[in-house]
């Protein structure tokens, strides 16, 4: 005790006490709290790219589903008849009963 008080010097020694243990906590206690907040931000950053590939490839299988419907939907045999017209028109059809 630095001087004498009028409070019983079981007090104060405890709360000297309590507050040197706080002011020796605080370090571990603010590392701890890093390493909270920087696990939680990397889980977000990883769950953020799981959900970015996830929709990406709902995207392609959209697009892929689109484009072979639209192949399916197309009319082959006026295809067909329109290149048979212009082989014939060059001469090169050789398939007179199809």
């Amino acid at each position: 005790m630095a001087f004498p008080t009028s409070v019983n010097n079981m007090i104060t020694d405890s709360v000297t006490q309590a507050n040197t243990e706080v002011v020796g906590s605080s370090p571990a206690m603010g590392m701890g709290n890093l390493f909270m907040s920087t696990s939680q931000a990397l889980s977000n950053a990883a769950h953020n790219a799981t959900t970015g590939q996830q929709q990406t490839n709902v995207t392609a299988q959209a697009s892929t589903t689109q484009s072979v419907s639209t192949l399916f939907c197309l009319d082959t045999a006026a295809t067909g008849k329109a290149t048979m017209k212009i082989f014939d028109a060059m001469g090169t059809n050789d398939n007179q009963g199809l």
